[in-house]
């Protein structure tokens, strides 16, 4: 099976990317609403899969230089529960390194939950200190250095 394409997002994009982001957040995962959104939105590149109907199916989203001059952040990875274990985030999480790349980003950190460490781990990240709780959720800070290997998957 072919890993699903990801795109950056559109404007067009927004209203089925917020509602996804709810679904899985606040409503699977309890995450209070006011801390799901947040201003960093505005100015982050967000990535996308489509399902084959064609909805959203999975999205991320990447802060440059968050974590400092050339280090940018991935967060606020999503995935509908009907698309997961498909190759919808590791999709977004590719395009999303890539993008780094291209925006001149040399590392990349994300906090992931403690559930998803093996699907980063899997991707080149490594954990940076120990778990901590995050909107009710155990956490882990992740990092990994972005090298040519990460500039030019398609």
């Amino acid at each position: 099976m072919s890993a699903p394409p990801a795109a950056v997002a559109t404007e067009a994009d927004w209203p089925a990317v917020t509602a996804l982001r709810h679904r899985v957040f606040v409503l699977e995962q309890g995450v209070p609403a006011e801390l799901e959104h947040d201003d960093a939105d505005a100015t982050a590149v967000h990535a996308i899969t489509r399902d084959d109907a064609g909805a959203v199916a999975a999205t991320g989203r990447l802060l440059l230089d968050a974590a400092g001059p050339g280090r940018a952040v991935i967060g606020r990875m999503a995935a509908d529960a009907a698309v997961r274990g498909r190759g919808h985030g590791a999709a977004v999480l590719d395009l999303l390194q890539r993008e780094a790349v291209a925006r001149g980003q040399s590392a990349v950190e994300l906090h992931a939950q403690v559930t998803a460490r093996r699907f980063y781990e899997r991707a080149g990240y490594t954990a940076v200190g120990g778990e901590y709780e995050e909107a009710g959720i155990t956490h882990v800070t992740m990092h990994k250095e972005l090298g040519v290997e990460d500039a030019g998957r398609t």
